[in-house]
């Protein structure tokens, strides 16, 4: 049991680390243009200088308003389940089910989902032209990674039990 117990643990805060990084780091639309990279996150467009997303301001830019809301609400819901789940894991009678923290991780796994998706339906709309011919980058990529991780993890939550060790 503390065997399955650890890897529960583990799993949760590979998936928040991942929910983490794929938020905050600059890399989810690479453009290679010659010898000029230009990394573009959420936020900013960088190549050696950082300039907001263009449109980023305008009421064109809702699809990537609710991107950032979704990751960061994604990111924020998978640390609260974590305390949740340490603070259950001491509180909660023998026999008992983790529900809660389930419930924290499923809607952090929805919310990835919905904020990866977004991002994947209306790239085009939150770039300027001349950036259109790149390709996803490695936070796109973690993020879609996060996804079934924190979706399993709740699963995880909702199956395991509280059970008295035979020891």
């Amino acid at each position: 049991m503390l065997v399955i117990l650890a890897f529960i643990i583990f799993f949760h805060l590979i998936s928040g680390i991942l929910l983490l990084i794929s938020t905050i780091n600059n890399a989810w639309w690479v453009v290679s243009a010659g010898a000029k990279v230009i990394y573009t996150d959420l936020w900013y467009s960088c190549n050696v200088t950082c300039l907001p997303v263009e449109n980023s301001a305008s009421m064109d830019a809702a699809y990537l308003h609710a991107v950032q809301a979704t990751m960061i609400l994604a990111t924020i819901l998978c640390c609260v389940g974590f305390f949740v789940f340490i603070l259950q894991l001491f509180r909660l009678k023998q026999g008992e089910r983790f529900l809660f923290t389930a419930i924290i991780q499923l809607l952090s796994a929805l919310c990835v989902l919905i904020g990866a998706s977004i991002y994947t339906a209306e790239r085009e709309g939150f770039t300027k032209e001349a950036l259109r011919q790149g390709g996803y980058g490695s936070s796109y990529v973690l993020a879609w990674i996060s996804f079934p991780m924190t979706l399993l993890s709740g699963v995880m939550y909702l199956v395991l039990r509280k059970r008295k060790s035979t020891q």
